[in-house]
């Protein structure tokens, strides 16, 4: 069973904020954007040279930023499950935007799935399937933020690092990359099918 009503939950947070990073339920842009810093280190320098496919895209933030970085892949595709984000994304990216349930649909073929923060609400069955179903379905990697700790929440979803690792191992993962150091209660994770010099 879902922790919540995603749908609600972006829903009114759309209606209070709109477009905006509030909109999506971020504390504000400037955080949203350090997420995004921490996914785009893990990438490889020449982006432009791989496809990438936003796993919980929202309104596609993650594209227009990096757009503005001169970092954008050779394809971007993102995935959503609500018909709000669907819409607003195809709109402001220009890009392909399938509306799926990452748990359990067939996804798009890309080199490197990501995602920033789209399991916060996941409860931890559903976030073990969103995750197996990116990195299975990736060519090179999935790099993904998410809330980290042991914390209990009625609506948040965390992880500690003993149980990032142990998804890793469950996997197969070949070279597993953690950064935490850029904002509290926060840790973005690189898993890769190739053994690679950590960061």
């Amino acid at each position: 069973m879902p922790r919540i009503n995603s749908e609600k939950f972006y829903t009114s947070a759309i209606k209070q904020h709109g477009t905006t990073a509030k909109g999506v339920n971020w504390v504000s842009k400037h955080t949203q954007n350090i997420r995004f810093d921490a996914i785009l280190e893990m990438l490889p320098s020449d982006i432009n040279s791989f496809s990438i496919v936003d796993a919980g895209c929202g309104f596609g933030d993650l594209y227009a930023y990096m757009s503005k970085k001169k970092k954008t892949p050779k394809e971007y595709i993102g995935i959503d499950s609500l018909l709000d984000m669907y819409s607003i994304a195809s709109e402001k990216t220009g890009c392909e935007i399938i509306i799926a349930d990452i748990t359990k649909d067939s996804l798009p073929s890309a080199n490197y799935y990501v995602c920033s923060g789209a399991m916060n609400v996941l409860n931890s069955f559903e976030t073990h399937l969103f995750i197996q179903n990116c990195f299975s379905t990736c060519k090179d990697g999935f790099i993904f933020n998410i809330l980290h700790g042991d914390k209990e929440s009625e609506t948040y979803n965390y992880l500690t690092t003993d149980q990032i690792k142990q998804i890793a191992v469950d996997l197969g993962v070949k070279t597993v990359i953690i950064k935490d150091n850029y904002l509290e209660d926060d840790i973005t994770i690189g898993f890769f099918k190739e053994r690679k010099e950590t960061l």
